[in-house]
């Protein structure tokens, strides 16, 4: 079975990209081939901030990667934080700095209305790729609730689960997120070519 390359060390990705892609491809961290460089994610969308990943990876490693970058995006924040969830607050992956400004932003805001979006792309070593879109619907809870997930999982209220992510199961967080829509949608363009 060919090689893919998860360009992430996040073990929750990892997993879900294998559950996913496990019967085309054998699924391996870019830490287990020895790659643990920055990667410096300077575009201005998901997609692109996915393929950036993933072909730098795939250039320096000489195999199939496959990246995501997904975040949340708020309507009354015109799409913030978007591409900076993780650096929403100032410090890269602070998670809870993240949540803790958007709660302060969204402080006399009666529209609450979000969805967590997530673009991934498997890039090849003859450089062609193909990429996978979704989104997952919800609203910005007014605190935080549950201890489940990371990011604004435990701020986010899922339509489909009418939980919030922070609440919700790995398993049942993972059957209508964002991340599990695109790779599905990923997944079905590899069974139609």
């Amino acid at each position: 079975m060919e090689k893919l390359v998860v360009a992430s060390g996040n073990k929750g990705k990892i997993s879900e990209i294998k559950s996913i892609l496990g019967g085309y491809y054998e699924v391996v961290s870019m830490q287990e081939l020895g790659f643990f460089e920055d990667i410096e994610e300077n575009g201005s969308t998901f997609f692109e901030n996915a393929l950036i990943k993933a072909k730098t990876v795939s250039k320096a490693l000489n195999c199939n990667v496959i990246a995501d970058d997904s975040g949340l995006m708020v309507d009354a924040l015109n799409g913030a934080p978007g591409i900076y969830s993780a650096r929403y607050s100032g410090e890269h992956g602070n998670d809870k700095s993240n949540r803790d400004l958007l709660i302060k932003n969204l402080e006399n805001v009666t529209n609450r209305k979000a969805k967590f979006a997530s673009s991934v792309v498997l890039y090849k070593t003859d450089g062609s790729y193909i990429d996978g879109y979704g989104e997952t619907t919800g609203e910005i809870l007014f605190e935080e609730r549950g201890a489940n997930g990371f990011g604004y999982d435990c701020i986010f209220l899922s339509d489909d689960l009418k939980v919030s992510f922070g609440e919700a199961s790995f398993e049942d967080k993972n059957k209508v997120s964002h991340r599990y829509r695109a790779l599905c949608d990923l997944s079905n363009k590899l069974k139609n070519l």
